[in-house]
């Protein structure tokens, strides 16, 4: 027996709407306002979120069960795993000491911690968007920034913060070639159109991200230095996605903009050096441009085994990412499991695709090829370069999993809550909201990719919810609909920072657990913000010349 999605139950969007906000609304409020721990939030979302599709919507309660219960599989793998095994390699190089002799040396390129945030957050964070996505780059960065000293809330923030303009492009140009494959999109036409918004955001969230952490007069001391990290970033992320395509886009960008950054502080260090790790404002003294302090001196054999696991990590990553690898490892061992009684039973429904078809719903064990087996992989090759012996790092990876037990519980119930949204299409109701919009809708559908993967957690998620809705609104409004497509990844790139699943990886990585709540509240405005000011962009290049020359019809 099949169900078909009703996307206005009550013949009224105004109140359609407002239930189907109602799961988001419980667990951001729980989080946000109510200081209730992460994973009782999500639990409270995920209820609501039954309650709302069964009662209002009309959703069979068994299939509802079944969206959850597949959501919750996808929270341990592969969301879970990449954040259990990134953590456990953590765990071995802080034990073992060489954690500390990696701090020490980035302490010796720079000890300002503005200029160490836009090397580690912003140019190491993109390379491992590039390479793996799906919440890879918050673990490590947020990682190893608390390692340097951070506290925890600028760690957690500022990751979230930093990895944005990466995401469109993440996992290899996951998010771009789905949005085209499911949705009938050219696959260069809207790659280079996404190349020509992003680069812009490239340039000014390296700006944003030292603002938000050091203020005006802070970030003004270090403005060349953020000025080379994000033209160096800026530009190779448009020349590769206008000719080459969107696999490498990250990746090459990222190794540029590092090369770059580094080479600028051989010829140029800022006359102030901040040396507070802590965010402005927050637990520390109003005077943190402190001299400069004593390097502690490590031999190059000492360096060289510190940066080992990271850079172990950074090829089993890459690795790991390439399409003909994950198809290898795919065919060795990938069984698929189709949920009975969800799979293809439900039907979506114009105006969100052109015609009625079935919601697959396939659990996919594609074990091995998973980022996080990559990552586990790294972490037990690394265990070996650094003498572990068995029984320690069993020892280690047994005692990971207990540090981060309710972490993996609350992606479980975010995931859970997610997928649930989208078979019972009430993420399609906030969607439709957005799309009634007129002559407004560049910017409010570009805010429809932000509220999409704020939902879903994932860029390559809100493309396949959105982008067919985004290219039947565009043509009937007379717009570009690569413009709009490129605008539903550009827009939902800053809905990252908010998505409940980035949020608990970045507690989970600085350790600093039921603190889920600030860290939403700390980057909730630096969310909406950028989200508007890339509407406002797309809204330019839709209407007002010379930007509507950029448009790639």
């Amino acid at each position: 027996m099949t169900w078909q999605q009703i996307y206005d139950p009550f013949g009224n969007m105004i109140i359609s709407t407002a239930l189907a906000a109602i799961p988001v609304v419980v667990m951001l409020g729980a989080l946000g306002f109510f200081h209730i721990k992460a994973h009782i939030a999500a639990g409270m979302g995920l209820v609501a979120a039954l309650i709302v599709a069964v009662f209002a919507y009309g959703m069979p309660i068994d299939m509802a069960g079944r969206a959850a219960m597949l959501g919750g599989f996808t929270g341990l793998l592969p969301i879970g795993w990449i954040v259990l095994n990134i953590i456990f390699l953590h765990q071995l190089t802080e034990q073992n000491g060489s954690f500390k002799v990696l701090q020490d040396s980035l302490s010796g390129i720079t000890e300002d911690r503005r200029i160490q945030l836009l090397l580690i957050a912003f140019c190491f964070g993109a390379f491992f968007e590039g390479a793996a996505g799906f919440g890879t780059p918050v673990a490590v960065t947020a990682a190893i920034l608390i390692g340097l000293g951070f506290s925890p809330l600028a760690a957690s923030g500022l990751s979230l913060i930093a990895n944005t303009a990466p995401v469109a492009f993440g996992a290899l140009g996951t998010p771009v070639i789905t949005l085209a494959q499911v949705h009938g999109y050219d696959l260069m036409q809207v790659t280079a159109m996404i190349g020509r918004q992003l680069p812009f955001f490239s340039l000014l969230v390296p700006f944003w991200l030292i603002w938000a952490f050091a203020g005006r007069k802070g970030m003004l001391e270090i403005w060349p230095a953020i000025l080379v990290t994000g033209l160096s970033f800026a530009i190779p992320q448009y020349l590769v996605s206008n000719f080459m395509g969107p696999e490498l886009v990250d990746i090459i960008a990222a190794i540029v903009s590092m090369l770059c950054l580094v080479g600028f502080l051989r010829v140029w260090q800022p006359k102030k050096v901040w040396t507070s790790p802590a965010l402005r404002g927050k637990d520390v003294s109003a005077d943190q441009a402190k001299p400069p302090q004593p390097v502690v001196k490590h031999s190059k054999e000492a360096l060289i085994a510190a940066w080992t696991p990271w850079a172990i990590l950074s090829v089993f990553v890459f690795v790991w990412g390439l399409p003909p690898v994950k198809a290898w490892l795919n065919g060795i061992f990938s069984p698929k499991f189709p949920i009975d009684g969800l799979h293809n039973l439900i039907m979506k429904v114009p105006p969100v695709v052109p015609v009625p078809h079935p919601e697959a719903a396939v659990y996919t064990l594609n074990l091995l090829s998973a980022t996080g087996t990559g990552i586990l992989l790294a972490a037990l090759v690394s265990a070996i370069v650094m003498k572990y012996n068995p029984v320690a790092i069993v020892r280690t990876f047994f005692k990971t999993v207990w540090l981060v037990k309710y972490s993996l519980l609350t992606i479980v119930l975010m995931l859970a809550l997610g997928t649930l949204t989208r078979f019972s299409g009430t993420d399609t109701t906030l969607g439709l909201a957005f799309a009634n919009t007129g002559v407004l809708y560049p910017f409010f559908g570009t805010l429809m990719g932000w509220i999409g993967v704020a939902l879903t957690g994932s860029d390559t998620a809100s493309n396949v919810l959105f982008g067919g809705m985004q290219k039947v609104a565009a043509e009937q409004l007379g717009l570009s609909p690569n413009l709009m497509g490129a605008a539903n990844s550009s827009g939902g790139v800053m809905g990252k920072m908010i998505d409940a699943q980035s949020i608990v990886v970045a507690s989970t990585a600085t350790r600093w657990f039921n603190k889920e709540g600030e860290i939403l509240r700390y980057v909730f405005f630096h969310s909406i913000a950028l989200a508007c000011l890339v509407g406002l962009y797309v809204t330019m290049q839709a209407y007002v010349w010379p930007f509507t020359l950029m448009v790639v019809k």
